[in-house]
């Protein structure tokens, strides 16, 4: 005889300004045929029939007047819903500048010294990072050991969209100690939706790990605006915001022996910066555990924003291992770019 067990998950329903219409409808009115969808894709990674797509594409939903099941959880985790900027600093324990000893970044390695650490410390037995193929698309990646963290691919930054929270998921499945996970802004405020509404987030995520972030892209338009300066991607060496747009580093020559700077103004950078981001005023990532970027860090260093206390146990770790060298990290600068990002994105509900 098989037995079947049946049970009940009630919640609470946030209300439809559309009642007629199911609520991946309500979603793509007001976020994403509205501009504000960020493009974190935490409602991918919910949908219990798998028809939201992210990619490189606008988030989607084919035939959802027919497939979606109107459970309402794309709603419940789009930090975009209801949507009221975070921005500035936020809370911190510390604020400090570091190079890592162990591992090379886009700065200071901090990013991987931090996972690394977590790895040695038995909080995670797996962590969630973009990587990136010869032509600089992305590639969700779980890395299992610190030594996978050396890679030169993951080390480098990008400034493309990735499926973080799907792959995210996947991970915070399959765990048995923790996960951590690197990710922008808008998507650590995601994971914190996530974290609300589903128990195993709460639980299995260990560490958020949030990269300071002024935009980001769909590839397809971003290759192609390169192409148009005569760039192939596969020659792109490195790339880095600056204060008047985006910096290219360009190898050229049979063996890449010569290199050359690209700059992209800023004005082109608008002409490709989605609609999502042009209403982002989080650089830093306030809802993170621990926040890394380069602004206000001597060159080589990255700068890091402690706020949570698993993330100053790890920093703690650092130290006593004598993993890191550290300096001094201009905060007025730090605060110069928060405030920049908030001038140059002004949001207001309504």
């Amino acid at each position: 005889m098989t037995e079947v067990c049946y049970f009940e998950w009630r919640v609470k329903l946030p209300k439809k300004p559309l009642r007629d219409q199911k609520y991946f409808g309500n979603l793509k009115k007001f976020v994403i045929d509205a501009g504000l969808c960020s493009h974190c894709t935490t409602c991918t990674s919910v949908c219990p029939v798998y028809g939201i797509t992210g990619g490189d594409k606008p988030i989607d939903f084919p035939n959802w007047e027919k497939d979606c099941i109107d459970c309402g959880s794309c709603i419940r985790v789009c930090p975009r819903w209801g949507y009221e900027p975070k921005n500035g600093i936020g809370n911190y324990v510390e604020i400090t500048a570091a190079k890592s000893k162990r591992f090379k970044g886009q700065d200071g390695g901090m990013a991987s010294e931090i996972i690394a650490s977590a790895f040695e410390l038995g909080m995670i037995d797996r962590a969630v990072v973009v990587s990136r193929d010869d032509v600089w698309h992305p590639v969700m990646t779980q890395v299992r050991t610190a030594k996978q963290l050396g890679d030169e691919k993951i080390a480098s930054s990008k400034y493309s969209f990735a499926d973080v929270m799907v792959e995210l998921r996947n991970a915070t499945y399959n765990t048995r100690k923790g996960v951590a996970v690197t990710a922008t802004p808008c998507m650590i405020s995601g994971l914190k939706k996530l974290e609300d509404e589903v128990a195993s987030y709460k639980q299995n995520v260990k560490l958020a790990i949030s990269l300071f972030c002024m935009e980001n892209f769909y590839y397809h338009q971003l290759s192609e605006l390169l192409a148009n300066k005569g760039i192939e991607m596969k020659s792109v060496g490195k790339m880095h915001v600056t204060d008047n747009g985006l910096a290219v580093e360009v190898s050229e020559g049979e063996a890449g022996e010569y290199i050359r700077v690209v700059e992209i103004n800023e004005e082109e950078i608008e002409e490709i910066l989605p609609s999502g981001c042009r209403v982002c005023q989080d650089f830093v990532g306030v809802e993170s555990d621990v926040s890394v970027g380069s602004e206000g860090s001597p060159e080589g260093f990255s700068t890091i924003i402690v706020r949570s206390e698993v993330a100053k146990k790890i920093m703690d770790h650092i130290r006593e291992k004598d993993y890191a060298e550290f300096a001094e990290v201009d905060v007025d600068a730090i605060e110069k770019r928060c405030e920049n990002k908030i001038q140059k994105r002004p949001y207001r509900r309504g």
